[in-house]
């Protein structure tokens, strides 16, 4: 496989030796993984910039700051401890594309099938690589002016995963109580899987910022590209309603810019942005296919509902820092707590995603688009229909045998009732296996 991702690197970048970084998370085999992909990519002539062991953000900002070929950051995201895997990306000239379906995993995965052979060019080396971490916090410092914040009480969870890491790092230039929980890395997860999307896993974090008078508390999931946010009164914000503050605050300092938002709920976000005089663009669910719709359009962050946030000094990936930082300058400055501003900032109800597992998936969205036929239709992922103070979405997974239901509306009491519609009519189509 790492033969065929390089095969696949040198065709698209075209040079006859590449400089490629080479990470890891705390995966129980992950160094194992490592030293095999190290020893393969040399063999095969290429320069690895050994960057260690990384979240994946970092890795991002690794491969992009630096202005590196191509990576390969070596986890398997927020998945159970059993999985590992591999995320690999290439800088191209308008930002990062990650590899994925629409941008070349089929050539790679014909490669592997082939069993392709490389000559190299000549000799492959490894070059360590550090300070990254200190190099991320200041380009977000930098970023975002050198904001100053008050010392506010901050209660973090990483779950025994790579969030720890770029959390440290900010806190030691930043002023914070900073309360860790599960901050050593341990890819067994001895207390709870590091997914926030399954918020069974917050409840401690939950509890420990109430029990601490917190201001706010921070969870990230396996490989830290995701982050989710608890209020002071220990309950999940919406990724949407941090996405609102954020696109608010960057609108401020620059005016007119593009902010993208995947289909599954936009309504409060894009509210905000045409308040604050920017524009937005909605795009399919998948952090590889808002990277590259960013890279088409050159918009200057994306929020995704499932905590996914993108920013394009990070080559249009993931990048958490920023975002961290934008809260504590925002709750800094308005002395405001942050359900107050995530209240303010509200312009839209959220039923939050139901899942269905069912094997007739094309059926059930083809019987949604008929009964909800008077709506305005789109197909950007699934079956989206939207009228003047409701919407939904309904969409297949893109990695689970999933069919996912997503409803919001400008009152509560409608979307509770259209939620519960359409939660009985998918249940009386839905087969499963």
């Amino acid at each position: 496989i790492i033969k065929a991702i390089y095969k696949f690197f040198l065709e698209k970048i075209g040079k006859p030796q590449l400089d490629i970084v080479l990470a890891y998370d705390m995966r129980l085999s992950g160094p194992q993984l490592f030293e095999v992909a190290k020893k393969t990519l040399v063999e095969l002539g290429a320069n690895v910039i050994d960057a260690g062991q990384l979240s994946t953000p970092s890795f991002y900002f690794t491969v992009y700051h630096y202005k590196y070929d191509c990576g390969i950051q070596i986890t398997a995201s927020h998945n159970p401890k059993e999985y590992n895997g591999m995320k690999f990306a290439l800088r191209g000239p308008n930002g990062l594309v990650k590899i994925g379906k629409p941008t070349g995993m089929d050539d790679v995965k014909r490669y592997v099938e082939e069993e392709i052979s490389i000559s190299p060019a000549q000799p492959g080396k490894v070059t360590p690589k550090t300070g990254i971490l200190e190099d991320e916090v200041q380009a977000t410092l930098d970023l975002l002016g050198n904001p100053q914040v008050k010392k506010l009480k901050i209660v973090a969870d990483p779950g025994n995963a790579m969030g720890g890491q770029y959390i440290n790092a900010l806190f030691d230039r930043v002023p914070a109580d900073l309360i860790r929980m599960n901050f050593e890395l341990d890819g067994s997860f001895p207390v709870h899987e590091p997914n926030p999307l399954n918020f069974e896993t917050l409840k401690d974090l939950q509890a420990k910022v109430i029990q601490e008078h917190a201001d706010l508390g921070l969870a990230t999931d396996g490989d830290a590209d995701r982050l989710y946010f608890i209020d002071e009164k220990g309950n999940v914000v919406p990724a949407t309603s941090i996405t609102s503050i954020v696109a608010r605050e960057l609108l401020k300092k620059y005016p007119g810019e593009l902010i993208y938002f995947d289909i599954r709920d936009i309504l409060g976000p894009q509210k905000i942005v045409e308040e604050f005089g920017g524009k937005s663009e909605i795009v399919r669910v998948g952090h590889a296919y808002i990277t590259e719709a960013m890279n088409k359009s050159g918009g200057i962050f994306a929020g995704e509902s499932s905590g996914h946030m993108f920013f394009r000094t990070n080559g249009n990936a993931e990048s958490n820092l920023p975002i961290i930082l934008i809260v504590l300058k925002v709750l800094s400055e308005e002395n405001k707590s942050l359900s107050q501003m995530v209240e303010e900032l509200r312009r839209s109800y959220e039923s939050g995603e139901l899942n269905f597992k069912v094997s007739n998936a094309t059926e059930i969205l083809a019987a949604l688009r008929e009964k909800y036929s008077d709506g305005e239709f789109s197909d950007i992922d699934g079956v989206s229909i939207s009228y003047p103070n409701w919407r939904f979405n309904v969409r297949t997974s893109n990695t689970e045998p999933l069919l996912r239901l997503n409803a919001e509306g400008y009152e509560k009491p409608i979307v509770d009732e259209k939620f519960a519609e359409l939660k009985l009519l998918i249940k009386s189509i839905a087969k499963t296996a």
